[in-house]
């Protein structure tokens, strides 16, 4: 009789093997070291805080709800006329108050990640209202069946490090409805850290009350909050917004970390001198910093300074031009001048399809905000159409750029540096095929990505002739037809489906 194959994995022999293979290493890890890429010199950052620290004290914030007003009058803000003056040493004091770094919990404690300091992650974002169909090519409404396949796409894509939810379920009308069914679609189909929006403040708590019977029962998100909330609480310019302030104070009050996301746009609801943008851009989202920190001293949040840019020919927004790359590469590093932890935007191509104009759009605004050291990089995987549209191609083809990106972000370890390696090389074998530094460096130094094509023009067409979209609709696929992970028990999903309408 055969004996039965151990479950334990393969007996002696695999285990022997298994332990002379080489280390698994990733050349290309999330979270490497930005900031090379300097817009700003050290006198032009001091430059626009002095002018957003003056605008803030002199012109302040205008259509302030009155809670929030007692808030900050409570702290040091003044009244004059119908608008809220922040002085500068309130501002400064609140800077001082929050944190430097955040920690993005995943259910699966592997997946958190850290934010702050000079290290960069790339992840998603958007509210997009469009979905590029992967069967017909064509747009069409985005659905809550997109929003769960979006959501366990990227589970399996290794390099985006956070999801955001990046369509919206336009087929569910009513709002708390619509958020309660984001929250499920996230916590049922990934482990990463996940973000999303909350329309109104009261429907935070309820919410909670999800997110804590997926994370283990009563007070277990509050202990690691595995989901962050995207607030904008600015109405450009200078002025807050009543909804969204409410949202603020209940995240505060629950312990849900906050992404103070600000978008003016440059030449519409922001001036369109770069210069004057940056400054009128800092000062919102200071404005921001300055109303969660005054709400709960030290509460974690993403300072989200996102200047965006529209085609002041047509007033159409401009999500892939060299101003958004330039502009947003300028807001991380004005961030971390400051030593706050930065979100901006970028690879949020104004190309329809995967294209030439979406590789180059792509790639320009997301090494350019990676190398100005952005800790957060949202909106960097399937976003299209000028944040209109997502795309499931897209999300596996993005998945690629961003291995390439955290490579050269990476950089190169110059103790590799051997005169005796090169020496014995060209006096011996005459080549560095097949050496041991070659052996070494293959895995070690070199990222591999899955998609792009690197055979003889012969080879490709025996292959069929596939381009990078062909290959990536092929991948979208075959993931969504084989991962379909289910991430809460099914004592969980009874428990949510009993206190809450959830939609299939």
């Amino acid at each position: 009789m055969a004996r039965a194959t151990s479950k334990r994995g393969g007996g002696r022999a695999a285990r022997v093997a298994q332990r002379a293979a080489p280390p698994v290493i990733n050349p290309a890890p999330p979270g490497p070291i930005g900031g090379q890429y300097r817009p700003l010199s050290e006198a032009d950052c001091q430059a626009v805080l002095d002018m957003a620290l003056r605008l803030l004290a002199e012109l302040g914030m205008g259509e302030v709800p009155d809670r929030l007003a007692d808030l900050l009058i409570s702290k040091g803000a003044r009244s004059q006329g119908d608008r809220i003056l922040l002085p500068e040493a309130l501002v400064r004091d609140c800077i001082a108050l929050t944190s430097r770094k955040v920690t993005l919990h995943g259910r699966d404690a592997a997946r958190s990640v850290t934010i702050g300091g000079d290290a960069v992650h790339y992840g998603t974002g958007g509210a997009a209202v469009q979905v590029l169909d992967l069967e017909t090519g064509q747009y069409r409404p985005s659905t809550l069946r997109d929003l769960h396949d979006f959501t366990r796409l990227q589970d399996k894509l290794e390099n985006i490090a956070w999801f955001t939810r990046c369509c919206i379920a336009t087929d569910v009308a009513d709002n708390f409805e619509l958020e309660v069914n984001t929250a499920n679609a996230l916590l049922r189909n990934t482990t990463k850290p996940v973000a999303m929006s909350f329309t109104m403040g009261d429907y935070v708590a309820p919410i909670v009350e999800m997110f804590d019977i997926a994370g283990g029962g009563k007070g277990s998100y509050a202990a690691r909050p595995f989901v962050t909330a995207h607030v904008s609480p600015i109405i450009s310019p200078l002025r807050y917004g009543e909804d969204a302030v409410e949202v603020a104070f209940a995240c505060v009050a629950h312990g849900v970390p906050i992404a103070c996301l600000i978008a003016a746009q440059a030449g519409a609801t922001g001036p369109a001198p770069l210069a004057n943008f940056l400054a009128h851009s800092l000062a919102e989202t200071l404005a921001g910093l300055v109303m969660i920190q005054c709400m709960g001293p030290g509460h974690p949040m993403i300072f989200g300074n996102w200047p965006f840019v529209i085609d002041l020919r047509t007033g159409a927004f401009v999500g892939g031009g060299a101003e958004t790359a330039l502009m947003n590469a300028a807001s991380a590093q004005l961030s971390n001048w400051l030593g706050l932890p930065s979100g901006v935007a970028a690879s949020m191509t104004d190309a329809k399809v995967p294209d030439a104009q979406f590789g180059m759009e792509k790639g320009v605004t997301a090494l350019a905000a990676g190398l100005a050291g952005g800790n957060m990089i949202y909106e960097s995987a399937g976003m299209m159409a000028a944040l209109m549209g997502a795309s499931f191609e897209a999300f596996v083809l993005d998945n690629d750029m961003i291995g390439h990106l955290y490579r050269v972000l990476r950089g190169i370890e110059m103790e590799a540096l051997d005169f005796g390696a090169i020496r014995d090389a060209v006096l011996g074998e005459g080549h560095f095929l097949g050496g041991p530094d070659t052996m070494a460096a293959m895995e070690r130094d070199y990222y591999y990505p899955a998609l792009a094509d690197r055979e003889a023009p012969r080879t490709w067409e025996e292959a069929g002739a596939l381009d990078a979209r062909d290959r990536a609709k092929a991948k979208a696929r075959e993931i969504l037809m084989q991962h379909d992970p289910r991430y809460l028990r099914a004592a969980q999903e009874a428990e949510i489906a009993r206190r809450f309408n959830i939609l299939q």
